[in-house]
């Protein structure tokens, strides 16, 4: 039973803030800029068209997010997570090193590791994956 209480909170808090991280850039909320906003910043770190790759990466965020959080088509929630964070890698903080205090990678691969560790070990017995076993 710990293991899957284990699961269900992780899969919960790392789900939902990643669900809000795109609906900052869907819908400005939480104190985001939305799609004009942040496709406006990553225009101006050449990532064009702006407003489309914004609500590309939001969408992923904001599906990703969710489904990682019910635990619902895991591994495909466990891929776009993965996607997004390579792409965050590959387009703004690789450049900056490990340490996420210079704006590096150490978050993105955190996020990445729990995805894919979550993806390989299942949502565990608290999830909708669970219920279609």
């Amino acid at each position: 039973m710990s293991i899957a209480l284990g699961l269900l909170i992780v899969r919960l808090v790392v789900g939902l803030i990643f669900a809000g991280h795109g609906s900052q850039k869907l819908f400005g909320w939480f104190g985001g800029h939305g799609p004009k906003g942040t496709g406006g910043w990553m225009e101006s770190i050449g990532i064009k068209p702006g407003v489309p790759m914004a609500v590309a990466a939001g969408l992923m965020e904001l599906i990703g997010g969710l489904l990682l959080a019910a635990g619902l088509f895991t591994p495909v929630a466990a891929a776009l997570i993965v996607l997004t964070m390579i792409g965050a890698i590959a387009t703004v903080h690789g450049k900056n090193g490990f340490w996420v205090t210079s704006g590096g990678i150490e978050y993105n691969v955190i996020l990445i590791a729990i995805a894919v560790g979550v993806a390989l070990t299942g949502a565990g017995a608290y999830s909708l994956d669970a219920l279609t076993r």
